[in-house]
């Protein structure tokens, strides 16, 4: 199978490629695709090196599917012309992600909706993702009215010049590049993206309308306050979940356990819990801290932690493009 990776050289590309060499995808010929600047430059996959292209070539490759982290003007411009080439596109800006005519697809969630006349497919908010693994089997058993939910999230949710940033004001140097409006290190900032006339951030508002049209209900109320924090490992989310019908912790705990790519990390006894340092690397949403709110009928606090670069991005771009193949899609 021939996959174009789009933004090849850029924090997320390159974990495209490391999880689908990971996960054994089916790559016949790998196309890395970037913008002009970066035309010429090799990556590495699987040992090999292969040399970046530009868009306009990529389209006269014809991949079978081109996994697009490139930016959203990027997408915007470019994935029209690949997917009206033949070629699906799996984007994972956000771009097409509230366009009525895209699917927005977490695999473990809605992927059996997918048809082959689905070319551009849209990748949700990383903390989207991880959240609503998680709530998706709490739905289908519980009926969720409500979700009030805080993020924690890592700076390499922004990008490698945030990572810089961070360990550039850790070093202690003063003339550095600037990511976000203040310090960073030893600080927390309740700003991700731009604010809105409501006052909440582009990032709430994703959080907020993508969970309503990943898990197919608008019935769900969805309130949230993001926050980046000095951190590289992963996103935590601090979740609390209204029930219309009550449930039994030791039963919340089955349903979780059960699902694939969750994995319960609930023992605070033994003072066990998930943290980005140990969700980093990982493909699963780690998920503890679950108890009762004992404060409100029928509602539940858990803590979800993912590594953004993965669950969060690059393996649920994967795992889209890996149902298409199985399922003949693409």
């Amino acid at each position: 199978m021939k996959v174009a990776v789009v933004g090849a050289t850029g924090l997320v590309g390159g974990e495209i490629l490391k999880v689908l060499a990971e996960r054994n995808f089916p790559v016949t010929e790998l196309i890395p695709v970037a913008s002009e600047r970066s035309i010429g430059k090799k990556v590495n996959f699987k040992g090999q090196d292969f040399t970046v292209v530009g868009y306009e070539t990529a389209i006269s490759m014809k991949p079978n599917v081109a996994i697009f982290s490139a930016g959203g003007s990027s997408s915007l411009e470019m994935a029209p012309k690949f997917a009206a080439a033949g070629i699906t596109v799996v984007d994972n800006s956000s771009a097409w992600r509230m366009d009525p005519t895209k699917k927005l697809v977490v695999p473990e969630i809605n992927a059996s909706t997918l048809t082959p006349e689905d070319k551009i497919i849209a990748n949700p908010n990383c903390s989207t993702i991880q959240m609503v693994v998680v709530l998706n089997p709490l739905h289908k058993k519980y009926k969720i009215k409500r979700v009030v939910v805080s993020t924690y999230q890592s700076v390499t949710g922004t990008g490698k010049a945030a990572v810089d940033q961070l360990f550039d004001e850790r070093a202690g140097k003063t003339d550095y590049a600037k990511v976000y409006p203040h310090k960073i290190d030893l600080n927390v900032l309740p700003h991700i993206d731009v604010f809105q006339d409501n006052g909440y951030t582009k990032e709430e508002m994703k959080m907020i309308l993508e969970t309503n049209k990943i898990m197919m209900d608008d019935s769900i109320k969805v309130t949230a306050t993001t926050v980046r924090i000095p951190t590289i490992g992963g996103h935590s989310e601090a979740v609390n979940i209204e029930f219309e019908n009550d449930f039994d912790l030791a039963e919340v705990r089955a349903i979780l356990e059960k699902e694939d790519g969750i994995i319960v990390q609930d023992d605070p006894k033994n003072l066990l819990y998930p943290m980005p340092i140990t969700a980093h690397g990982k493909d699963e949403v780690f998920v503890g801290r679950i108890r009762r709110d004992e404060s409100q009928k029928n509602s539940l606090n858990l803590w979800i932690v993912a590594d953004n670069l993965r669950k969060g991005a690059a393996t649920n771009a994967v795992q889209i493009a890996e149902y298409l193949a199985a399922h003949h899609l693409i």
